[in-house]
């Protein structure tokens, strides 16, 4: 397995990003992998490393560049220390952080039409938590170049703001697969119908699942961490881009 951390020049600065990609020659089908809101940390390093291994090239984006040099918390800590949680949400996340967030994948994209490694034509590309809702509003912004979109335990991919990715849906092409958690207030079954609504109106083939989990499952440092969910989360994910990408 290939890893490399690089700078990618984006509008605002340089992100850190993290690059995987499998031994060989390829090149290999290009996925954009979202982090979540508690920021980059080893949990997500190793993911994106699992995720590679299946075949493809990966990046994963510390999308928290803007603010410099940073220590994400302990998710313990701010999981359970509301204090903690909202000096954290003071400092990383900005009224337009998805508009930034979309500004950066147009840089992320270019990287990938440059790697020799990576075929890009079409991408996948998978999002948690604050990155699920990245990874829907990506499938909306450039639909011409997602062919299938993931996102497990999605923060407000629904809401009532202007810039909620399901809005977007007219402008989807891709597969899109949501999983959200039975627990979790940034995804109520208000926003599932209105979700699947906006979709099924578009015409776009999704798939959307409520999981026995709570907000955050996946990554193997949350303490809400499931791991029957999270390798169920595996075996969706690889489905989608072997149906989508190769």
């Amino acid at each position: 397995m290939k890893h490399e951390t690089i700078d990618i020049r984006t509008d605002d600065g340089a992100c850190p990003t993290h690059v995987f990609y499998p031994d060989g020659a390829g090149p290999w089908p290009a996925v954009l992998m979202y982090m979540d809101g508690i920021g980059m940390r080893q949990a997500l390093v190793d993911m994106a490393e699992k995720l590679a291994s299946g075949g493809y090239y990966v990046l994963l984006p510390d999308m928290f560049y803007r603010v410099g040099p940073y220590v994400a918390p302990e998710p313990a800590k701010l999981f359970g220390d509301e204090a903690i949680r909202k000096a954290h949400f003071a400092k990383f996340f900005a009224p337009d952080v998805t508009a930034r967030a979309m500004r950066d994948t147009r840089a992320f994209l270019a990287h990938l039409d440059a790697a020799p490694h990576a075929r890009a034509e079409r991408i996948g590309i998978t999002g948690y938590c604050m990155g699920g809702r990245f990874a829907l509003g990506a499938a909306g912004t450039f639909g011409e170049r997602v062919a299938a979109a993931a996102a497990f335990h999605p923060g407000n991919p629904a809401n009532d703001a202007p810039d909620s990715p399901h809005l977007l849906a007219a402008q989807m092409r891709a597969r899109i697969y949501v999983a959200g958690a039975m627990e979790d207030a940034s995804f109520p079954d208000e926003q599932k119908q209105r979700l699947e609504e906006a979709l099924t109106a578009a015409k776009v083939e999704h798939v959307i699942e409520t999981y026995p989990a709570r907000h955050g499952w996946v990554p193997s440092d949350t303490p809400v961490h499931d791991a029957a969910c999270a390798e169920r989360h595996w075996r969706a994910l690889f489905e989608l881009l072997g149906k989508a990408l190769g």
